[in-house]
């Protein structure tokens, strides 16, 4: 019962089975480009709920309002564009729901 890491398959630097970086990845990190709002590069103050193109493309098939992280809003403009699909579906231009 005391065998080592070594016959175990256990690589000594990792301390994870068959050794190499944790999850599968080999090398370093990927650097990925930070998402730019795209409201703030048109300088958009108000977003109007009757824009249902402009809206449509923040909202998927299953009728969910995209979060910030793959929306690439800011905050602001996020909350502005979650309270304009509201409106929106309030007043029947988009749907709540996917049929």
């Amino acid at each position: 019962m005391s065998r080592n890491s070594e016959e175990r398959g256990f690589d000594l630097d990792e301390g994870r089975p068959g050794g190499g970086a944790p999850h599968g990845r080999t090398g370093g990190r990927r650097f990925r480009r930070r998402k730019v709002c795209r409201f703030c590069v048109d300088k958009v103050d108000y977003i109007d709920f009757k824009d249902v193109k402009l809206l449509t493309s923040y909202v998927p098939e299953r009728s969910k309002i995209l979060p910030r992280r793959i929306s690439g809003a800011c905050a602001p403009h996020q909350r502005m564009l979650a309270e304009a699909i509201k409106r929106a579906r309030n007043i029947a231009l988009l749907p709540y729901t996917a049929d």
